[in-house]
């Protein structure tokens, strides 16, 4: 980890998923002293490199978390929830309604819902509400449980179906919640006596559920509570720090220094750790960040499994160790390939979804490499597969380099879509790497350059320490020749910020091609209004106007390329 000198223990940590980023807060029910100062938030990357900081002028936060589109959300004990962007500037603020304001909140959840980041509160009151999408806050009363005069033992979000509800436990009772007044008792099938409920865990595709009990027992089954995979004894009568899934295949809990795996089939494996650590739920895994080092946890994917282990007969093992072979000249080799003639394209594939799922270049490297030796002896096998493996290890390598600090899996990747990592990379300021992932990827430049380009322009004219000539020529000669770039927002952009001169200055070409297509409109009686300069040439060109399109081309100081 970049950032020095961070005891973890001492803070409250809020990290997003995807390889997201990482904020701080001081916990002060951890520190023994008071202090009348204003407290601060501090934002890293995923590798803890330090991004910003935000000094709070604020109420009291309770809670910090982050957003699908990784806002830093701030949850006061008023209700309010104030939300950041990555550099720590302010966006907006939205409340949580007059019933958290007059009672304060004692507790909070932020959950992945159905339409985008939802964010459900506990009064002081004991009563819950909740929003689904905080981009369009519509606050939802859950139903009441009966006799509930004392904070719940426990209690989660289970989101799915398109709706969210609440999972609560009174002691031993246990209550499903929706936000129509109705609730249910559910008594989930178990063998074991339950005094309390203390502690509870949604997988993150929301399909699996963990209940902790006060006698140490864990309970693995399904959200709706309707199977149980197995119960397993820890014999701790201490509720664990944190208790979160790694990925679907294991519950994994956290007690100082001590992490503990149990999966669905009673199978468990103890961690010792040598420093506070944070869990990070993801997809396919665990994230654990620690005050060194930041690891990732994983179940091994089936198709690593079969490549790698000891004795293996896969398909894929053989034409690994066949492509080893025939790097040292061995004729064993031939011996190899010959074993698996009738399975060599199960072979080649299996070796590139394995090369996927690994980390280390050298390791992937290796793995494409056999693949490649395999395709040698195909000669009907599609080449799709096996490039465009290797283009997405390239742009996975890049984002997970420490001083990008994104640290995706192929699965990961999959899931989240490349568009939204460029647009996370855009967020992070990362214009130059996006771009060549774009260009790279052969990206259209509507969706790729020019898009880039247009919010690189956008926080140009926001730098108010360079004067508008300066930012005016910087923005011309990044975007003069790139087609498809509208200088509209750039020129709003600008004026926003109270700069009206520097928006008059990318709006002055576009106000003289306005005229020139007005112009060739009334001559031609054919439509240009609105078109950027390349399509308005592209046109004239189609219908033979060269010398129309040459007279443009002087006048606007287009490259002859």
């Amino acid at each position: 980890m970049g950032w020095k000198d961070i005891d973890l223990s001492m803070f409250k940590v809020a990290a997003a998923p995807y390889g997201g980023p990482i904020a701080l807060i001081r916990d002060d029910s951890k520190s023994m002293r008071t202090t009348s100062t204003k407290p601060m938030i501090y934002i890293y990357s995923a590798s803890g490199r330090h991004i910003s900081d935000i000094r709070w002028n604020s109420g009291h936060v309770i809670h910090l978390g982050w957003s699908s589109n990784e806002d830093l959300l701030c949850v006061q004990d008023d209700g309010s929830v104030l939300v950041y962007d990555i550099f720590g500037v302010f966006k907006r603020t939205f409340s949580m309604g007059q019933e958290a304001k007059d009672m304060k909140v004692l507790d909070c959840r932020i959950f992945r819902s159905h339409s985008g980041t939802g964010l459900a509160i506990l009064t002081n009151s004991f009563k819950l509400f909740v929003v689904n999408n905080i981009e369009e806050p519509r606050i939802r009363k859950m139903a009441e449980v009966p006799g509930l005069s004392c904070p719940p033992s426990s209690w989660a979000v289970i989101s799915e179906d398109r709706q969210s509800r609440i999972l609560l436990a009174k002691e031993s009772e246990l209550y499903l919640l929706d936000h129509g007044g109705q609730y249910s008792q559910e008594a989930p099938p178990m063998t074991a006596e339950v005094n309390s409920f203390i502690e509870m865990s949604v997988s993150f595709n929301n399909k699996y559920l963990a209940l902790f009990t006060d006698s140490g027992l864990f309970w693995i089954g399904s959200a709706d509570l309707q199977k149980v995979y197995c119960e397993f004894n820890t014999k701790s009568p201490s509720k664990p720090q944190q208790l979160v899934w790694c990925g679907t295949g294991a519950i994994v809990a956290y007690w100082e220094n001590l992490l503990l795996m149990v999966g669905p089939d009673k199978d468990w494996v103890k961690y010792n750790m040598d420093s506070t650590v944070h869990l990070v739920p993801e997809l396919d895994g665990l994230r654990i960040v620690g005050r060194y080092t930041h690891d990732f946890l994983q179940r091994v994917p089936n198709m690593v499994e079969d490549v790698f282990k000891i004795g293996s007969m896969a398909p894929g093992a053989m034409l690994y160790e066949a492509s080893r072979e025939f790097q040292k000249g061995s004729q064993k080799a031939d011996e190899y390939i010959r074993m698996i003639k009738d399975k060599l394209q199960l072979a080649v594939e299996q070796c590139i979804v394995a090369a996927g799922a690994e980390y280390e270049p050298n390791t992937q490297r290796m793995l494409l490499r056999a693949a490649s030796f395999g395709k040698c002896f195909l000669s009907d096998m599609r080449p799709e597969p096996f490039f465009n493996m290797c283009q997405m290890l390239r742009v996975l390598n890049a984002v997970r380099d420490y001083r990008v600090g994104i640290p995706l899996t192929y699965s990961q990747l999959e899931h989240l879509r490349l568009a939204v990592l460029i647009d996370r990379l855009i967020l992070r300021r990362e214009w130059c790497l996006a771009i060549r992932i774009c260009k790279y990827l052969k990206m259209a430049e509507s969706e790729g350059e020019s898009r880039i380009l247009a919010h690189w322009a956008c926080y140009k004219v926001q730098q108010t320490n360079r004067d508008d000539e300066q930012i005016a020529r910087a923005i011309q000669g990044k975007l003069g020749d790139t087609p498809g770039i509208s200088y509209t927002e750039i020129a709003a952009k600008a004026s926003e910020c109270g700069r009206t001169e520097l928006a008059i200055r990318q709006t002055e070409e576009q106000v003289k091609l306005m005229r020139y297509q007005k112009r060739l409109e009334e001559e031609l009686q054919k439509p240009y209004l609105d078109l950027s300069l390349h399509d308005t040439m592209f046109q004239l060109l189609l219908h033979r106007n060269t010398k129309l399109v040459e007279q443009l081309r002087k006048e606007f100081k287009v490259p002859d390329k």
